[in-house]
């Protein structure tokens, strides 16, 4: 048997749950691996054998201790822009389809999923599969490859996903069960409530409203807590708040910013704000332009926005500034499109660096990777050895041999402006320690450097051990 988890809209906790699942499963001795058919996200993950998937699904797989695999994300949907998303198909990109236009190809790319589904419960037993946004979505049921298209394949337990912080859990609940189709409702076998605050004694009669209301067990409350998981998608940019730190570091917040994860251990340990290209740099120790879905669009956004200008006004007060992916051939000299990227044309680059790029292939490297950064002071210096994965289209070639990493990126003479195609390069304490332990001596400020954190799969299963019926999950997943 396997799981499904659904939800009752975007950003209820359908991924954590999932891998909360997952990882409370490896612990009891099962076998598992998460899968999710359809997932649309900006963020994704490289797998060994070089293939690209959702981060969460990434994320899943870390929680079930086993490798990421491209069949535990077939159908990975990347937004361009403009109602047009690239598919990504078992890991490689396959075509960019206009979204009216994708539901064309629904047929075909299910039965994908389904391949993708059974080998891993050949090769795994057990899957947990994560649907996608809301379950109850009428409107697209002879096309819901992620809900219910695929429950009604399956014909697995589903566990239903609320998040009381929205408020209107009820209604949240019933009615999604409600509007399931006839042959979906009955596979509904448990319900979690997601992200409670307060007295959990003070719901007690809620719970017993609702499954008499459903006639569902609710399986657990589970209280609002915070993690250091990667995030899933764009939606995910609404909850980060800055910390109290007195270093600041402006992540550009670009229209099709990417792969943000990439900041979330310097979260942790610094006030990290994402900031949109019409505000203001003053005040910032760094910044740091991430990855983007469309490195031409995104950076004619800079410089409709102004944000060029201050770029270079940054530049000028001796403001580090950091290219990740995107974000490093945006820094460069010129863009050649060959009409791969965006329209054809040339393109001017923000010129921090002397380096072009071009796009002449819809081909896309996905790779992981482990470098040494050069020896170029004051931040790469101290960086050492990094791992992390490469996920972008095009070549950049240097004009000089300042290599920022060896084999990887370029740096100015100062060391104070450098790109890299390194995504994941600040998630290595050694990377983030170099940047922040600079940063906070630049201000005269004591610096404590990052220690290797605790598995915090560990502790988000302790978290539902605690507070849901896991013998009742474990059960419905192993079919006992």
């Amino acid at each position: 048997m396997s799981l499904f988890v659904v939800g009752t809209s975007s950003h209820v906790g359908k991924s954590v749950t999932a891998a909360a699942i997952c990882r409370c499963l490896v612990r009891r001795g099962i076998t598992v691996a998460p899968f999710k058919s359809q997932n649309m996200s900006l963020n994704s993950y490289v797998t060994p054998d070089g293939g690209e998937i959702g981060m969460a699904q990434a994320m899943q797989a870390f929680a079930s201790k086993v490798l990421p695999h491209t069949d535990m994300n077939p159908v990975l949907l990347k937004p361009k822009g403009d109602s047009t998303s690239q598919i990504v198909l078992n890991g490689r990109p396959w075509k960019d389809v206009p979204i009216g236009n994708y539901y064309q190809e629904t047929p075909m790319l299910l039965e994908k999923a389904l391949e993708s589904y059974r080998r891993l419960e050949s090769a795994y037993g057990q899957v947990v599969v994560e649907g996608a946004g809301g379950a109850a979505e009428l409107n697209l049921y002879d096309r819901d490859i992620a809900n219910t298209l695929l429950a009604k394949r399956l014909k697995i337990p589903l566990i239903l996903v609320a998040d009381i912080e929205r408020g209107g859990v009820f209604a949240q609940v019933w009615g999604t069960i409600s509007l399931l189709p006839a042959d979906v409702r009955p596979l509904v076998k448990g319900i979690i409530i997601n992200k409670f605050r307060g007295d959990p004694a003070i719901f007690t009669p809620g719970i017993k409203q609702i499954e008499d209301l459903c006639g569902v067990p609710v399986l657990g409350v589970v209280p609002y807590f915070s993690l250091p998981l990667p995030s899933e998608d764009s939606l995910s940019l609404g909850d980060k708040k800055p910390g109290d730190s007195k270093v600041r570091i402006a992540v550009i917040r670009l229209p099709r910013i990417s792969n943000f994860t990439d900041f979330e251990l310097l979260e942790q340990h610094a006030s990290v704000e994402y900031v949109q290209p019409s505000e203001s740099l003053e005040g910032y120790d760094c910044v740091i332009l991430p990855g983007t879905k469309n490195t031409i669009e995104d950076l004619q956004a800079l410089k409709e926005s102004g944000m060029a200008r201050k770029l270079q006004m940054a530049r000028q007060q001796n403001v580090p500034i950091i290219g990740i992916c995107g974000g490093y051939q945006m820094l460069g000299t010129t863009i050649f499109d060959a009409g791969f990227e965006s329209v054809k044309g040339t393109y001017e680059g923000l010129g921090l660096l002397d380096c072009i790029t071009h796009f002449v292939s819809y081909d896309k490297k996905t790779t992981q990777v482990t470098r040494t950064a050069c020896d170029i002071p004051p931040i790469l210096s101290s960086v050492g050895e990094v791992s992390g994965y490469e996920i972008h289209m095009g070549t950049t070639t240097p004009k000089t041999s300042r290599e920022a990493l060896q084999g990887d990126g370029l740096a100015s003479d100062d060391g104070l402006v450098f790109g890299t195609y390194l995504h994941g390069l600040f998630l290595n304490p050694s990377a983030a320690n170099a940047l922040l332990s600079y940063l906070h001596a630049r201000k005269g400020l004591p610096f404590t450097p990052i220690a290797a954190a605790a598995d915090p799969y560990d502790l988000l299963a302790e978290i539902f051990e605690k507070h849901v019926d896991m013998d009742a999950v474990e059960a419905l997943v192993t079919g006992a």
